[in-house]
């Protein structure tokens, strides 16, 4: 692996050290690719993944907008997935990237959708 990539895994594990999802509280993880952006709401404890959304969803797949505002969409789609199966909050997991751009989108489309972290 090259410096920026063991770098980026560090900084992932110390975050992931520190927080941790239930299944009353789970655990939003976001993964973006220079494309796509994906997705999770993780229950740690046991290991499952609870809810997710992705760019590559047909509905949000089908909409002309920018990146940013697909992943506000993203954000939304798993905030409507998680109340619909009762979770109402969750612990955000930015993955190592920088709370900023297509990731602060996700979050502020999740809180838009009622999800509250």
């Amino acid at each position: 692996m090259n410096v920026k990539a063991l770098r980026k895994q560090r900084i992932k594990y110390t975050i992931r050290k520190k927080i941790s999802g239930t299944s009353q509280k789970p655990r939003l993880s976001v993964f973006r690719s220079n494309t796509e952006i994906y997705v999770q709401m993780i229950d740690d404890v046991n290991g499952v993944t609870l809810t997710s959304a992705s760019s590559r969803d047909k509905d949000i797949a089908a909409q002309k907008v920018n990146k940013s505002e697909k992943s506000k969409l993203v954000g939304l789609a798993v905030a409507q997935k998680a109340i619909s199966l009762g979770l109402s909050t969750c612990v955000f997991d930015r993955g190592g990237f920088l709370y900023h751009g297509r990731v602060k989108a996700v979050a502020d489309g999740a809180r838009e959708g009622g999800l509250q972290f």
